[in-house]
């Protein structure tokens, strides 16, 4: 068994889903997100992520974690904000000593769909279907960790596959 916890980082909002792992199933038990309010301080919202993030840990004891990593983005200003909330996950992640992995938007894709440039709708479709979801989650970025954590989870198979 192997339960494993995505992240969607950002600072406005964050992204989670604990997936498990067992006898070749996976299921989601439990996803959500983390919003800050934007007219706090840097400092405090990211504080807020590291509290929740740490929160869920406890509660729900992931083995690994999967982080969407950083991609190109036209907003300086974004591209920043989205780097200090990762990296608020990451070291919340490393103190409380789970094992992170990083992906990619496009490596989630073709995880997901099989094809790396697939619209956001299907990734969120296929990630439903596999979860056997009744839904979609909402917001997108719930929806994006859950198919963080799927991809991990097909990622490990695929190490495991070309390690023997």
């Amino acid at each position: 068994m192997l339960r494993v916890l995505g992240i969607d980082p950002g600072t406005a909002t964050t992204g989670w889903a604990v997936i498990e792992e067992s006898s070749g199933k996976i299921q989601a038990l439990a996803y959500g997100h983390i919003s800050t309010e934007k007219d706090r301080r840097d400092e405090d919202r990211l504080l807020e992520i590291s509290n929740d993030i740490a929160q869920i840990i406890e509660k729900y004891h992931p083995q690994e974690a999967a982080v969407e990593s950083l991609f190109f983005f036209k907003n300086q200003k974004t591209v920043i904000q989205v780097a200090q909330a990762r990296g608020t996950v990451l070291l919340t992640l490393e103190r409380n000593n789970v094992k992170v992995s990083s992906y990619t938007p496009l490596q989630v894709k073709q995880a997901i769909t099989g094809y790396g440039k697939a619209e956001k709708a299907q990734v969120q479709l296929m990630t439903k279907n596999i979860l056997g979801l009744k839904s979609v989650p909402k917001p997108d970025d719930t929806a994006d960790a859950l198919a963080i954590a799927v991809c991990h989870i097909h990622s490990r198979k695929l190490s495991s596959i070309k390690s023997t």
